[in-house]
């Protein structure tokens, strides 16, 4: 299965790598590359993330590395919507206008 990035989705990691590399450049690495692997692994078991438990539905999923949640929608292909630390609020405006 493909795995599309959103535009939101990449700029989280973005920001999120940029500030680990503040005080661990390759800690920030360790962790992108990190990131990319395990959603790599959802095109063979797309289903393999828990369901978003704000949202409730089987179609939007969620992998967890460490304290960051990748958020994603699974239908004919996988989109990755949003990357975000667990302990923030999902605002459903990140999910996109047609994903619940």
């Amino acid at each position: 299965m493909i795995i599309i990035w959103s535009p939101l989705a990449l700029e989280r990691v973005e920001d999120i790598a940029r500030y680990i590399a503040e005080d661990k450049p390759e800690t920030a690495v360790k962790w992108v590359d990190g990131l990319f692997a395990t959603v790599e692994r959802l095109a063979e078991f797309p289903e393999s993330g828990r369901i978003v438990p704000e949202v409730g539905s089987r179609r939007i999923r969620e992998v967890l590395l460490g304290t960051y949640r990748v958020i994603y929608s699974v239908k004919e292909q996988i989109d990755i919507l949003t990357v975000r630390r667990s302990s923030q609020l999902l605002r459903m405006p990140e999910l996109g206008d047609n994903e619940i």
